[in-house]
Order: structure tokens, then sequence, then C-alpha cells
């Protein structure tokens, strides 16, 4: 079947050239020029993957992916310019998956829309339960939940929290992280790992600012407090 990407972009030259590299590596692809039309673009085609544009008049990038990320979890990329680090970071808080900056080279971008749709669509590996006080994730139906409520994740936070509480007490570095989500297709730096991380705590954690359960080890990395696993 077919992958449908949404390129949501107000440059009509951006667009058209998307749409057309990535039909001819065999994607369908459909459009917006803003984010109140990627909206109801999206609802409609069911799209499997989105490219978004931030800077756009009307609703812009931020204000898609907030209201997105409260109906659908399939991948979104950010499309970048150099200048714009900040507000990448405020893309990737708000639920974004992953950036390229502009202007990308188009075997980039292609590598890296495979690998968040390779990611987004693995097998789980095996029914496992993983508990960490009052925070629960069970890889089968790929819940999480804490303090007894749902927690809404990305892919990336998902498995980035799953290797996490898989060997609790172990510390991980950024790199390891890093190489151990390639294997699911993870296709970002440290730096994005680092908001990735940011992310989680700001989901699973009582008092963000100082975490109970996902520790910084300093100079060295990141950790499940052991203690917390059952």
């Amino acid at each position: 079947m077919t992958e449908t990407i949404l390129v949501i972009d107000d440059q009509s030259n951006v667009r058209t050239l998307l749409k057309e590299y990535l039909g001819s590596v065999g994607y369908r692809v459909v459009e917006a020029n803003d984010g109140q039309q990627g909206l109801f673009v999206a609802r409609h085609e069911r799209p499997n993957l989105v490219l978004l544009d931030l800077m756009m008049p009307n609703l812009d990038g931020f204000g898609f992916l907030k209201a997105f990320r409260k109906e659908s979890q399939v991948p979104v990329i950010v499309l970048t310019a150099r200048d714009e680090e900040t507000d990448t970071v405020l893309g990737l808080e708000l639920g974004a998956d992953d950036y390229v900056v502009k202007p990308f080279r188009m075997r980039e971008l292609a590598a890296r829309i495979r690998a968040a749709l390779r990611r987004n669509e693995l097998p789980k590996e095996t029914a496992e339960y993983l508990r960490a006080g009052d925070l629960t994730l069970d890889r089968e139906t790929h819940k999480v939940t804490a303090r007894g409520e749902s927690i809404d994740l990305t892919p990336i936070e998902f498995d980035l929290l799953a290797t996490l509480m898989r060997t609790p007490g172990k510390v991980f570095s950024r790199l390891d992280l890093v190489d151990q989500l390639a294997e699911s297709g993870f296709a970002g730096l440290e730096s994005t790992l680092n908001v990735h991380i940011r992310n989680l705590r700001l989901k699973i954690e009582a008092d963000p600012a100082n975490p109970e359960v996902l520790e910084t080890v300093f100079g060295v990395g990141y950790r499940i407090r052991k203690g917390e696993t059952e």
C-alpha cells in the first residue's frame, strides 16, 4: 500500500518540488498551504507522515502541532531554516519527531522519511510490561500511564522510555541512546535527544524540574532510578 505524505508549506515552489520528488520515489503526496488547511487535509487523507514548515500565515506550524498531536501520533518532520534553532527546539517540544534544515538534500530528506516511517511501523518485539513507581509502560498495547493517567507519547518518546526502563539503574550516555534508537529508525542528533528527554519529563514526572524517575547523571547521561522499578 502506497504511503501518504502530507506537505504543509506556504511556499508553492517548495510544495511542488517535494511533491514531484517524493512522488517519483513512490510516495503519494498531498499538500496544504498553512496549518489550518493542513489539519483539514490530515483529517481526510490520514497521512502516514507530515512534512511541516513552521513559519506560515493563518495557523503556523506550532499551532498545527498542538492541534495535530491531540488527534494523531504519526511522525512529523519539521522543515526549518538554519537561523531558526530556537523554533526547531520548540517544534520538537510540541511533538515533532525530527527536523531537516533548509536548504536540504532530497536524499537526506528521503532517508529521514524512511527512518521515521520504519520506526512508526515496527511491530512490537514481545508482550512486555514495565513499571517504575507509578509509571507503567506496556509494549504490547503501546500504552503508558503516570500517576494513574494515560500519557500520550510520540513513537520516539515511547522507544526512548522503553529503552531506559528495560535496564533500571543503568546509565545511558546520549550517544548510547542515539545508537540504540537508531535500530528503531531514529536518525536524530544528540541535541535532538536532549529535547525528547525534556519532553518525557514534562509528561511522566510529577515535578519535571525535580525528576524522581528519569534521572540525569551529570557528565554521563540518563537512567531510570533503580529503586523505583518493580
